[in-house]
């Protein structure tokens, strides 16, 4: 039987272990993508938000013509850039304007919530980095490649030398470690439209990146960003 001094000192311990959680819970909201799926930058950030678990609103505009970028975008980011990220919080707005800056804050955990299965351990940090380094310095080259004013021969062997041989030294599912990290968000836009447009391991010769590519479009994170229409870089 729970008398009446027992019953108050129940009701006083829920109230300081309310209390105690209260102060360890995250300042955490929803954050809110704004995008345009065809771009591949964004489809990036998108894919981490996805892979990450982080509860997120996606918002699309137009990039172009009369029904472009709104003025309000351009007050979030003058830059008129896609994607940005958004986070209201009780004590400030934080804005991520650019892909690159959102996935750095995702894998660096500062996009508050309960839960990020993408945030970087220490031991994971330089290896991440070190993929989305080459990944970057190849675009350029794909670009080229892509646009018809390079050629193909040259991005093969840049793709080669590089992230084929990377991938064929490790023995792993993912491109660090054996779970999707970062890197493999920040890779598979660019490397799905190499294998649309020439085909890694046919046209390539890179088999190790084809194969990279061909597992993750059926994982349904990165299957749920691969648009029927899409823009190159």
């Amino acid at each position: 039987m729970i008398t009446s001094s027992s019953r108050w000192l129940i009701t006083l311990s829920s109230f300081f272990l309310s209390f105690a959680c209260g102060l360890n819970m995250p300042e955490s909201s929803p954050v809110r993508l704004i995008t345009n799926k065809m771009c591949p930058f964004a489809q990036k950030a998108w894919l981490a938000l996805e892979c990450s678990q982080i509860p997120y609103e996606m918002e699309e505009i137009s990039l172009y013509g009369a029904g472009g970028k709104p003025d309000w975008f351009w007050k979030l980011n003058p830059a008129g850039t896609v994607p940005v990220l958004v986070q209201e919080m009780a004590s400030a707005t934080k804005v991520w304007p650019d892909s690159d800056l959102i996935l750095q804050a995702i894998g660096a955990g500062e996009v508050v919530c309960d839960n990020n299965v993408l945030q970087m351990t220490e031991s994971q940090r330089n290896d991440v980095d070190e993929w989305r380094k080459q990944i970057n310095e190849m675009l350029p080259t794909g670009k080229k490649a892509v646009l018809g004013s390079g050629n193909t021969s040259e991005l093969a062997k840049m793709l080669q030398d590089n992230l084929e041989s990377k991938l064929s030294s490790q023995d792993t599912d993912y491109l660090v470690g054996n779970a999707v990290t970062i890197a493999d968000c920040h890779a598979f836009p660019f490397l799905w439209r190499l294998d649309q447009e020439f085909g890694l391991a046919t046209g390539l010769n890179c088999p190790k990146l084809g194969a990279w590519v061909e597992r993750r479009s059926k994982q349904p994170e990165f299957r749920k960003t691969i648009q029927s229409a899409w823009w190159w870089w």
